[in-house]
């Protein structure tokens, strides 16, 4: 546990391949899996394979619409914290985070009434990182990509 980056419960981070330069984040231990919020979502085909067509809409000084597209990875029942199941699109994006870059799988899925756009769960943070709840924004804002989503 030495070797791992101690990070706070909330950090900022960027999803590159998805052109967000910076977006705020809940780092959940509790939490399986990963979500960010989606304010419209469309599949559509490509070359046989499924893809997704996804808006996002953050930042509060300045709201930023933006569009992204990406391979489906999966579409799985997940349980949110009220014990509700329901079915999410999964994708597959890479993620930058404390000087490290790596792929996380994410789920879509309306948070338009949590505190942050991203949630970060266990599996993408195990062996990674550990969370200090006592801590907060532990690191310097990734360089920017293309946007900058944060409030």
């Amino acid at each position: 546990m030495a070797d791992l980056i101690t990070l706070g419960w909330r950090e900022r981070l960027a999803l590159p391949q998805l052109g967000i330069g910076v977006l705020k984040a809940k780092l959940d231990t509790g939490a399986r899996s990963s979500s960010l919020h989606v304010d419209t979502l469309e599949t559509f085909l490509r070359d046989g394979a499924t893809w997704l067509c996804f808006t996002i809409h953050a930042g509060r000084r300045q709201p930023l619409e933006i569009r992204c597209e990406a391979p489906a990875l999966d579409r799985r029942a997940v349980t949110d914290t009220g014990g509700r199941r329901t079915e999410r699109w999964f994708i597959r994006s890479e993620v930058q985070l404390a000087g490290q870059r790596f792929d996380v799988d994410i789920n879509l899925t309306d948070r338009r009434h949590m505190l942050f756009p991203m949630l970060l769960g266990r599996s993408a943070l195990s062996g990674r990182f550990a969370v200090d709840p006592a801590r907060s924004y532990t690191q310097s804002r990734p360089p920017r990509v293309a946007t900058d989503l944060s409030a």
